[in-house]
């Protein structure tokens, strides 16, 4: 039989000789033989298939002690089971890669809005379509406390969404909930915070439509502004006789990395749904 020196066999099946010592060293594929007194590996040119599973297997993403047991067990029914997890695990990290090229271009499309949006303060009629939230209750009022208890509030959210497995890579999208009632008596309570997502992010509770409307929206650059460029909208929506048909949304459009004071910088839109 003629035998190949490792760096022969490792040319032969394009890997590098490394890995053929890797491979005899956690018994995955040994030699044919090895010199008594030079120590050297031989390979039989057999083994090359051997050899084309492991690399197929490797390819697929399995992990060598996972090879090295189908391979020793020689059960057909084994070899199907790693493979069928495989797949299970490939398709759970093609959604988490979906939800991250989704979270991307979010993020992007929220930009390209901060960069082309009106000048702060102006009211603008916009037609938006339905949207899909997620939605959390922190049963504390937002509009009664500062800055500060609002990020309390959005670390109790991304604990929720930790504890309750929900992918984090939606986080970077949320804003928060006036009810119809509330907002027509320019009472300003909620306690509800969310997050847009899409299709992909499933839940047993919480998720809402935002149906699709005409909007009246105002668009301002800070936290403490929100209440009183919401009374302009009110006061704007109410002079021009429109009617509101649903909840008041403020939409952080985008979270500036520029860190003022060590706080939060938020450019938001606020948003109430009218008829004319």
């Amino acid at each position: 039989m003629d035998l190949l020196s490792i760096g022969k066999m490792a040319r032969l099946n394009n890997v590098s000789e490394q890995t053929l010592r890797l491979y005899d060293r956690i018994g995955l594929l040994k030699p044919y033989s090895i010199d008594d007194s030079t120590r050297y590996r031989y390979y039989s040119i057999n083994q090359s298939a051997k050899l084309d599973i492991i690399q197929y297997m490797k390819g697929l993403g399995i992990p060598l002690k996972d090879i090295k047991r189908q391979l020793e067990s020689c059960d057909i029914s084994i070899v199907e089971k790693v493979l069928e997890n495989q797949k299970n695990f490939i398709d759970k990290k093609i959604l988490e890669l979906n939800q991250m090229r989704n979270a991307v271009n979010r993020s992007l499309e929220s930009y390209r809005r901060y960069s082309s949006s009106p000048k702060e303060g102006t009211v603008i009629l916009e037609y938006i379509p339905q949207r899909r939230i997620y939605c959390y209750d922190s049963k504390i009022n937002i509009y009664d406390h500062g800055l500060e208890n609002y990020e309390y509030i959005l670390r109790e959210l991304r604990s929720h969404i930790i504890l309750n497995r929900l992918p984090t890579i939606y986080f970077c999208n949320v804003g928060s909930i006036l009810r119809k009632d509330l907002l027509e008596s320019e009472k300003f309570f909620s306690t509800e915070i969310f997050l847009f997502i899409d299709e992909d992010f499933n839940a047993d509770k919480g998720i809402e439509i935002i149906p699709s409307a005409a909007y009246a929206c105002i668009y301002c650059d800070g936290f403490y502004k929100e209440k009183d460029y919401a009374r302009k909208l009110i006061k704007h929506v109410k002079d021009n006789g429109y009617k509101i048909i649903g909840d008041y949304i403020c939409e952080v459009v985008a979270e500036l990395p520029v860190f003022p004071e060590n706080e939060r910088n938020m450019f938001i839109k606020l948003q109430i749904p009218i008829e004319f």
